[in-house]
């Protein structure tokens, strides 16, 4: 089964197309991501309609890349009909660009030969999510080919269950590990702890109140005077201050605290808007008492707020474990990058639940792509095809964002 792949929930184009077998040998045709980070970066943070316009232009450029890499992409002197003509700007009326570069690239190729497209309809932000829902709509009704919805969520708890299986080959293997399994997903927009007592069975058992950690994360470096996307940038200052702690002959003691949002509350909730307004009122207390805040007073404050989060995602975690007793620990999302995170919960789950296994995405399958679309989407075709929208159907029709979309 090929499956064709869209992700446009946030900051990042992608398209892949992967030819599953057996529902757990996944081979890698194309895979394609175009990220906005330079785009957003004036604004410190994504711009919702700056994603949506940016989505549009890169979706069918990228799509004739990903056909030409998959070899599925074969030109034609084929004609669209008027009738489908109409009903392409019908459906992308909104979307004029869009509408313009299909209607000029679909006549000049066949219908590639692929069984189904699958692509993100929720959570994220509902214009750029509507963006890709209704580009797939439409080779949907160039193509007569079903469209498989699919949780975003739930494509970053597939992206930790794929591992290489040949390293020379583009080739994964996939297997959903013996339940139950313990889900934290961590990203710009999500953190919650997930219970899955059997595949394709969710039950978000912590979430976040208020910012999510990835969010966190680039407002506490706004705060500091570090570009976007704040993550790396915090993570790059933290580790050089363990360096120097490591490297010093005497000891460094950071001079500040920050709190553990909720660390002790008795769920498995999680706050991070706490964490941000101490860092702001740290800064503002350093700036009345100096100059200003040198780098090696950044470098200590990244590494406490590092600290402080890696430690309150960590206690939430292994309380949960505690009681739900899962088999297996997934990690997914693209704070998963964060490597120092990576190391404190594999190191802890290694001495407080050796018979635990973690699963973690590789690196260039933590962020937001259209890999773990396609491949969910197989999946969820294999465990219920009451998922598969017919072309032109009633479901088909009622398809929408959802950007508030739960799993």
């Amino acid at each position: 089964m090929i499956i064709l792949g869209i992700e446009t929930s946030c900051d990042e184009t992608a398209i892949s197309i992967i030819e599953a077998s057996g529902g757990a040998k996944i081979r890698v045709l194309s895979n394609v991501i175009i990220s906005q980070i330079e785009i957003h970066k004036p604004y410190g943070g994504v711009f919702p309609a700056l994603a949506k316009r940016e989505h549009a232009r890169n979706l069918t450029p990228m799509l004739e890349q990903t056909l030409n890499e998959a070899g599925l992409l074969t030109s034609s002197k084929q004609q669209v009909s008027s009738s489908k003509d109409d009903d392409f700007k019908k459906l992308l009326e909104r979307e004029p660009e869009l509408l313009a570069a299909l209607l000029e690239f679909l006549p000049k190729i066949k219908v590639p030969k692929i069984d189904a497209i699958a692509v993100t309809y929720g959570p994220g932000l509902a214009p750029a999510l509507w963006v890709g829902i209704n580009f797939a709509r439409a080779l949907s009704l160039a193509w007569e080919k079903p469209v498989i919805p699919v949780n975003h969520m739930e494509g970053h708890v597939f992206s930790a269950l794929l591992k290489k299986s040949r390293k020379e080959f583009p080739i994964f293997n996939f297997q959903f590990p013996n339940t139950p399994v313990l889900a934290l997903l961590i990203s710009g927009g999500h953190t919650e702890i997930v219970l899955i007592k059997k595949p394709f069975q969710y039950k978000v058992v912590g979430e976040t109140r208020d910012d999510a950690v990835g969010e966190a994360f680039d407002k506490a470096a706004r705060i500091l005077g570090l570009p976007y996307p704040g993550g790396p940038e915090i993570s790059l200052r933290a580790e050089k201050f363990r360096k120097r702690r490591r490297t010093s002959d005497q000891p460094l003691a950071t001079s500040y605290h920050l709190p553990r949002p909720m660390i002790r509350s008795d769920d498995f909730d999680f706050s991070f808007s706490g964490i941000k307004t101490a860092v702001l009122y740290m800064v503002k207390k350093i700036e009345n008492l100096t100059e200003g805040i040198t780098e090696d007073l950044r470098e200590e404050i990244c590494y406490e707020f590092e600290e402080a989060v890696t430690e309150t995602l960590l206690s939430k975690t292994l309380r949960a474990t505690e009681k739900y007793k899962p088999k297996t620990v997934i990690m997914g999302g693209g704070v998963t990058a964060n490597v120092h995170i990576q190391k404190m919960f594999k190191e802890t789950f290694e001495k407080k639940f050796p018979d635990i296994k973690i699963l973690v995405p590789e690196k260039n399958l933590s962020t937001d792509n259209a890999l773990m679309i396609a491949v969910a989407g197989y999946m969820r075709a294999l465990h219920n095809p009451k998922k598969i929208l017919e072309p032109n159907g009633r479901k088909m029709k009622a398809l929408r964002a959802d950007g508030n979309l739960s799993l």
